[in-house]
């Protein structure tokens, strides 16, 4: 891009260049906290993970042990809703887990042993652990969108905008330094000239 060689445009490539680097420290910040955030929240959802796992696995050997697997199905059990607050991360709006409610299919108390209340508990349990860490994974989701954003700006600022800034300065400072020895140059070739006229004159 080309541009002006004036003192003006010098101003504006200074000013300009002070605004990158007052900006530049905040957006590294950024970028360092959600980096943290994101690994902090990955962690988070593999511990819930794993911890769904574990029950998913105890329910089942749970289960066996009755010998009526037939007398519990999953469908007894439908999530009704999720409910989720809002918090924010590094000016990120991201949803929170707060919990979630079930409909439990009617069946005969008569007819089903005993244990399937016990069996439809867990299985709640189960799934709000699952619900959990897919509300975390659209936290990682959202965090990383965010972070792809500010290291682009960060990468614009180091890689870009700050040496072509410098490189502005530095032509312009040069090319008025130019302008300014030849303006004494031509100063004094004129004063030459004037003496050498009046000379010539007396």
């Amino acid at each position: 891009m080309a541009i002006k060689l004036t003192k003006n445009e010098l101003k504006a490539q200074k000013e300009s260049l002070k605004m990158y680097r007052r900006y530049l420290p905040t957006l590294q910040l950024k970028k360092q906290q959600l980096q943290t955030e994101i690994r902090t929240i990955e962690i988070r959802a593999k511990e819930v993970r794993n911890q769904r796992d574990r029950l998913n696995e105890e329910f089942r050997e749970w289960i066996a042990v009755f010998g009526e697997e037939d007398a519990f199905t999953p469908e007894m059990v439908q999530i009704r809703e999720v409910k989720t607050s809002t918090g924010n991360i590094a000016g990120v709006s991201i949803p929170i887990f707060e919990s979630a409610l079930f409909d439990r299919a009617d069946y005969d108390l008569y007819a089903t042993p005993l244990w399937i209340d016990t069996a439809a508990d867990r299985l709640e349990r189960v799934l709000s652990l699952d619900l959990e860490a897919r509300v975390l994974d659209e936290q990682v989701r959202l965090l990383q969108i965010e972070l792809r954003t500010t290291t682009q700006r960060v990468n614009l600022f180091e890689k870009v905008k700050i040496p072509e800034t410098r490189s502005n300065i530095k032509k312009i400072t040069v090319y008025l330094g130019d302008q300014q020895v030849a303006a004494v140059v031509r100063g004094k070739i004129s004063k030459k000239n004037l003496e050498r006229a009046m000379e010539e004159a007396t």
